[in-house]
């Protein structure tokens, strides 16, 4: 449900937010027309961009943006896994609404999921970014051209980032890359093709000025940034293998798998000087693992910190998939019936759940009270930075912690295999299927067992992946691939993958037209 989103919910450090707070609403209100964002002036624009601080908070504010674009409305998961029936709402109308794609249903959520405001918000905020903090270069000889160039290649990733998002969602959306100093008309939606290519584009030149490790004497980023060392950024900001991680899911998107393997593979072979792993079982569903606060581990995400003060009761999964005993909560917003459960988990000796031969759970990793009328997707957990419990004595305060993900390498290995599986090379794929199936506690691909390679492969990331917004996605490209399901075709060739285009802003700016599935 939306919520009025408060300052620690926007930042990836909150003691950098906090001063970011002016600068971020100063960048929002420029960008008014076409994201509906009120105009509030809390600095004047005379008193920015003049010195250090000032690109820190505003470069600060434009990811505090993302994550909320990301999470308001718990939209990631909503857009990824709840529309694709990867779990089922037990009582909320509006969302067996996405269940069922009936998407401009009269609910209050749908009508904000429709609207894109938020990510323009992202890209306005960028756009000014990029155009001004070079007055801080100008002002204040402590910013030095690496850390502005740093900055801006940040900005961009960011501004690119957002694009791609939207094109997922929306498919065609405009384009817009100067912030035209608050006073831009409206304008009509570009190609998602056109989009995604400038996209590409732009996160190809930022690989070039990106580093992988921030305050780490990283070739590309030397010393420390903005004071601090690696313990303060790790994992909270772009990196060179976030790049090429969104560049691989844009060519895949598009059904480029040359460039699927090749982005991939990138980042696979630089995954260590980006301190980026694979994760064991246990580090990735434990209270205090791979999910809670601030972690290194993943290629993109948008951290928080227990610790810090960052998190909050709304924005992210464990809102719509946990109940009691781990909080104050009788039913689980979405859960995954036991039969679904059981079609995926068909395997003996899955570490993240499986049954022993009398059909007991043997494991409570992914899912929790198995035998009760709603499992809980216990996977993701990041209650009180860690602490939770699954004591039904001690339900835990609801304050979450959990990353905002986006992708790990884990998705990378996946996506790969995918590729290989697609470009012919069978063997190719089975290998980072296998890497994927012997840490899960799984044997090695067997087509009798398995069925076909590029079968096994979706199945492992619908398992793996599980709740990391996804699935939805994933059933796109499979059914691209395979084109056994008509009338999931029919769908794709209609239009209907995509979410309708807010009302509020067709009446806002006549340029722009509904998505024709949903006229």
């Amino acid at each position: 449900m939306k919520r009025k989103l408060k300052y620690k919910d926007f930042s990836p450090v909150k003691s950098v937010l906090l001063m970011a707070v002016p600068m971020l609403l100063m960048l929002m209100n420029s960008c008014k027309k076409l994201t509906d964002t009120p105009s509030t002036r809390v600095v004047g624009e005379i008193n920015m961009w003049n010195k250090l601080e000032d690109a820190r908070a505003a470069l600060m504010g434009i990811y505090g943006l993302g994550r909320a674009a990301m999470v308001d409305n718990n939209a990631h998961w909503i857009y990824g896994d709840v529309r694709g029936r990867q779990f089922i709402s037990p009582s909320r109308q509006d969302l067996k609404a996405v269940n069922d794609n009936r998407l401009m249903a009269s609910y209050k959520t749908l009508n904000e999921l429709s609207n894109w405001r938020r990510w323009y918000s992202v890209i306005n905020s960028a756009n000014v970014f990029i155009e001004r903090v070079h007055k801080v270069r100008e002002a204040d000889l402590r910013y030095t051209v690496n850390n502005m160039e740093v900055d801006i290649a940040q900005a961009r990733f960011l501004r690119a980032y957002a694009y791609f998002y939207m094109v997922r969602i929306w498919g065609d959306v405009p384009l817009i890359i100067s912030s035209h100093d608050g006073k831009f008309e409206n304008k009509a939606q570009n190609s998602s093709a056109e989009v995604l290519a400038w996209a590409e584009r732009e996160l190809i030149e930022v690989i070039e000025v990106l580093p992988n490790r921030y305050g780490q004497n990283d070739p590309k980023q030397p010393g420390l940034y903005y004071g601090q060392d690696g313990g303060r950024w790790s994992g909270g900001l772009a990196r060179r293998v976030s790049a090429y991680a969104v560049l691989a899911h844009i060519a895949a998107w598009q059904g480029e798998y040359p460039k699927v393997a090749t982005y991939t593979s990138k980042i696979i072979n630089e995954a260590g000087t980006a301190d980026v792993g694979l994760s064991d079982i246990g580090s990735l569903t434990n209270a205090d693992g791979f999910f809670n606060g601030r972690k290194s581990g993943h290629l993109f995400g948008f951290n928080t910190s227990y610790a810090q003060g960052e998190g909050g009761m709304s924005g992210n999964i464990e809102e719509l998939t946990l109940a009691f005993p781990f909080v104050n909560k009788e039913v689980p917003d979405i859960y995954m019936p036991k039969d679904s459960i059981l079609k995926v988990f068909d395997e003996k000796k899955d570490s993240r759940f499986g049954q022993d031969t009398l059909g007991r759970p043997t494991t409570d990793r992914y899912f929790y009270n198995f035998d009760g009328r709603y499992p809980i997707f216990s996977k993701i957990k990041a209650i009180m930075g860690g602490s939770a419990s699954t004591s039904p004595n001690d339900p835990k305060f609801s304050f979450f912690s959990s990353v905002a993900l986006f992708t790990r390498l884990e998705d990378m290995y996946l996506l790969r295999a995918e590729a290989n599986s697609v470009l012919g090379d069978r063997q190719g794929a089975i290998n980072d299927l296998n890497t994927m199936r012997t840490r899960r506690g799984l044997p090695a691909y067997s087509e009798a067992v398995n069925g076909l390679v590029i079968d096994a492969i979706f199945k492992e990331r619908k398992r793996e992946l599980m709740g990391e917004g996804h699935f939805w996605y994933d059933q796109i490209r499979y059914n691209k691939i395979r084109q056994n399901n008509s009338d999931f075709m029919k769908l794709i060739n209609s239009g209907g993958i995509y979410w309708p285009v807010s009302e509020v802003l067709l009446q806002q700016n006549k340029l722009l037209n509904q998505n024709s599935y949903w006229k």
